[in-house]
Parts: structure tokens; sequence; C-alpha cells
């Protein structure tokens, strides 16, 4: 059996974006290295008025769908790992209450989303196993990404960041 990841060409730019520009395709934790591949575009979006913040998240978590599911439709595999614009998504959800993009809002919600995504505690854990499509590919990260913004707001709340 040939490996999916061998039906991914980085030309095409459905694969381009659901592999996070090709950081999905480390061989190695590539969810995280989506996740961190997020960052930068992060730095970028958040020079965007605050209601411009949350429509550019929500056109990339619309589109998202169309991107996951064509490309997993390509892979020929469910929500493969090398998958990971939901990361971006999800990621991007979280940071929504950072007032400031300093290192201790990025990396508490960097890990906090990572925490999330990876241990899938339910109900993230019942949709990653019950919605299929593109739409079941964004859905949990979408749902890690708002858990962890709520965590990440109590924490910034609680230390006076």
């Amino acid at each position: 059996m040939s490996d999916p990841k061998d039906r991914i060409s980085l030309r095409n730019p459905w694969h381009l974006l659901a592999t996070g520009f090709g950081s999905g395709l480390s061989p190695i934790i590539p969810g995280t290295m989506g996740t961190l591949a997020a960052i930068p575009l992060y730095f970028l979006l958040v020079l965007l008025p605050f209601p411009l913040y949350l429509l550019a998240i929500l056109i990339a978590a619309i589109i998202g769908i169309t991107i996951c599911q064509r490309t997993s439709d390509d892979m020929k595999v469910h929500d493969h790992g090398s998958i990971v614009w939901d990361e971006f998504v999800g990621f991007w959800i979280t940071m929504a209450v950072a007032p400031h993009a300093t290192w201790k809002w990025v990396l508490t919600g960097f890990i906090l989303f990572r925490f999330f995504d990876m241990l899938k505690p339910w109900p993230i854990s019942w949709l990653d196993k019950k919605v299929k499509g593109g739409f079941g590919i964004m859905i949990d990260d979408v749902l890690a990404g708002f858990i962890a913004m709520i965590i990440l707001w109590g924490i910034g709340t609680y230390f006076g960041w």
C-alpha cells in the first residue's frame, strides 16, 4: 500500500493550504508542526482590527472545510495527520482572547491548544469519531480552540497579563 502523502502535491493550492504550507508533512508530530507554522500568520492576523481578525478566522474555518475535504479525498484517507489547516484555525481561535501578541500569550495558547487537540477530551473526541468529511476534520479543532481560548482567558485574567 502506498503512503497517502505520496498523493500530495504542494503545487496544488488545496494541498498546500491543507498541509500548512508543507509543515504537516513533517515525519514527527505533524499537528504540532502545523500549529507552529500557524504562529507567523497569527502575528499578521493580529494586526487586523479585532472584528476583521474574527472575520478572517470565520472565513478560514469555512474555506477549511473544502480545503480539508478535497485533500482528504485526494489522499484517500480521512483526516490524515498531514492535514493541519484545522490546527491553524484552532490556534487562531485560541488566540482571539489575547490582548497582546506577547510570548506569554502565544506560548500559553500554543500549549493549551495542543493539549486539547492531542488529548481530545469529550466532546472533542466524540466529534472526532462521529463527524466525517471536511466539516469533521475541522470541527474537533475548532472546539479544541474554543476550549483552549476560554482557559487562556482565565489564565490571563488570573495572572493579570
